[in-house]
């Protein structure tokens, strides 16, 4: 099956699994949230197929800055589900590749925290996986 990602639906993608990374490491920030930010970056950025290409494309227009958690999540959590809803349109193999793809990624982040995450985390991760499954 052949997808056709458009340069939003790229910049989607990439905002969805970024943020789910940067989302991680914010509510790890009493903790080591740049090591939360780089093995959830590497994770992503060792994604294969069209996500791992996309993923591995510059980013510009990604707006990951925020002067809140809240304000972060609630931009990455709905940009998890429409990245879900859209590849599940496209090629439903490349939508369980994604998934897969963020989950590591947040697990990778999670495992950064001094002792495994905490509650903050888990709770994190646990709405991250939410919204991908919302789709």
């Amino acid at each position: 099956m052949s997808v056709t990602l458009t340069v939003q639906d790229k910049l989607t993608l990439r905002t969805a699994a970024y943020g789910a990374v940067t989302l991680m490491a914010a509510a790890g920030a009493a903790g080591r949230p740049h090591r939360a930010a780089t093995d959830g970056s590497i994770a992503l950025y060792s994604a294969t197929g069209l996500v791992g290409h996309v993923l591995a494309e510059k980013s510009k227009g990604m707006d990951l800055n925020g002067t809140s958690v809240a304000g972060l999540a609630d931009r990455v959590l709905p940009a998890l589900t429409a990245a879900m809803t859209l590849l599940k349109e496209q090629d439903p193999a490349e939508a369980d590749n994604f998934r897969r793809t963020v989950v590591i990624a947040v697990e990778a982040a999670g495992r950064a925290h001094q002792g495994g995450p905490g509650p903050v985390m888990a709770e994190t991760a646990r709405k991250i996986t939410e919204a991908l499954d919302a789709a």
